[in-house]
């Protein structure tokens, strides 16, 4: 188990997740780990782009790898206005 720390935010933002997590049946904590497992990171990112590229027979060039930065841009672009 790891060590409990804590993260300074503002009253608003605690708010909302703890609305969030009532939601859902959880905690702020256990909901903290599951919105930071779910964005990967940019080397998992490039990893996954990596093997989708060899598994769909693509060259994994400097142009591929901007359009995964583009896409992933505009995936997250379009999360933001989501929320």
């Amino acid at each position: 188990m790891s060590k409990p720390t804590s993260i300074k935010t503002s009253e608003e933002v605690r708010d909302r997740l703890r609305v969030l997590a009532d939601e859902r049946g959880t905690t702020i904590t256990e909901l903290l780990e599951e919105l930071a497992t779910r964005e990967p990171t940019a080397a998992e990112r490039e990893q996954r782009a990596l093997e989708a590229a060899r598994e769909l027979g693509i060259e994994f060039t400097e142009q591929i790898q901007q359009a995964g930065q583009d896409a992933w841009a505009k995936i997250r672009a379009h999360q933001g206005d989501a929320a």
